[in-house]
């Protein structure tokens, strides 16, 4: 469940290709790509402390998680012998392409327990928190949408047609996402906005982060749709119905969306796409529910609901051991002053010159 030692250090991670996980490009290549998913995941969960957890507290808090939390469940999912391995002989095959239940399940989740120990920003919900700069959060967005291709198509490790094909699926479900999210948002509050574009295009990227590789264009727009308008309801209505103060939305869009993914990646993969499981003779076998395989929404679910009480318990452990450390919560004068000013001494804008 856990992984081992065998690399610790880097040990044995060098130019050559390993053959169980990327015989494609170097090992070190593989690694230095792997990074990017581990340091990456971490930094989603600040969406949900943002401007009230404290700084060291941040950083001792990421250091536990990404040890405790993330490396043991990406060797889960992607480590020869995981527990939830599809492809190197896991007692549970989920099908993740690019990190729906490693990445955005569990950042999700672990950013809605932050929220809800942290308690609310000052002043949450009654004073409005709009983005600071919507144009920089477009600028961002639309970063993301381009850079997302590293990641889906990225997986494929190689520039073969399973990379062409998970960049396909990834682009028509962003842009499907950002058409049901303004849709929902149009019919619920009477006019779309730039905001919930974006938010819509980030939801259809975490929705098609699991499938990318099993699914073709229109499951990928399918995908993208259901978590646009799903990952709306979350953010809009369920937030506004329990309370909580997720700043960024992390978990109603990377915790819902990924879930959502999930699901969907086991009714519609396909081994046309991506023939991932094979029978004694190396023959394609059914991989999703529409492809003839129904098993495959109960591995699906056992894969997310590892995800989710793995990085539930987890991060509520951690949070405990921070909070004694160091603790975790900056005081409402520090909040209110700013962050910026009382852990770090600067600020982003100089209005005074």
């Amino acid at each position: 469940m856990i992984g081992g030692f065998s690399h610790v250090l880097l040990r044995g991670v060098g130019a050559d290709p390993n053959a169980d996980y990327a015989g494609t490009i170097p090992h070190q290549t593989f690694m230095v790509y792997q990074l990017m998913f581990a340091i990456i995941t971490p930094a989603l969960i600040t969406g949900a402390t943002a401007e009230r957890m404290k700084f060291s507290g941040t950083v001792v808090f990421m250091t536990l998680w990404s040890l405790c939390v993330y490396a043991p469940l990406a060797h889960m999912v992607w480590g020869k012998g995981g527990l939830l391995n599809a492809a190197l002989g896991g007692r549970f095959p989920t099908l993740d392409f690019a990190g729906g239940t490693v990445v955005h399940i569990t950042s999700g989740v672990s950013a809605l327990v932050c929220a809800l120990y942290l308690g609310k920003r000052t002043g949450y919900p009654k004073e409005p928190m709009p983005p600071h700069s919507l144009v920089l959060s477009f600028i961002g967005a639309c970063l993301l949408w381009v850079g997302w291709f590293g990641f889906n198509a990225g997986s494929a490790l190689a520039s073969n047609g399973l990379a062409t094909s998970a960049f396909v699926a990834t682009h028509f479900a962003a842009a499907t996402a950002t058409i049901g999210w303004l849709a929902a948002e149009w019919t619920t509050r009477g006019r779309p906005s730039a905001l919930g574009a974006i938010s819509g295009a980030v939801a259809g990227l975490v929705a098609i982060t699991p499938a990318s590789g099993f699914v073709g264009p229109i499951p990928a727009m399918l995908i993208g749709l259901a978590a646009g308008v799903g990952c709306f309801l979350m953010v809009i209505f369920v937030k506004g119905l329990f309370g909580y103060d997720d700043a960024l939305d992390a978990f109603g869009v990377h915790g819902a969306g990924g879930t959502i993914g999930a699901v969907l990646t086991g009714v519609f993969a396909t081994r046309y796409v991506n023939p991932i499981f094979k029978d004694a003779q190396g023959q394609p076998l059914p991989v999703g529910l529409l492809d003839g395989h129904p098993a495959q929404i109960g591995y699906q679910l056992v894969g997310i609901a590892m995800a989710w009480a793995f990085a539930l318990v987890g991060t509520v452990v951690l949070l405990k051991i921070t909070d004694l450390l160091v603790g975790v919560r900056a005081s409402e004068d520090q909040e209110i002053e700013g962050l910026d000013l009382t852990e770090h001494g600067e600020e982003a804008y100089n209005l005074e010159m």
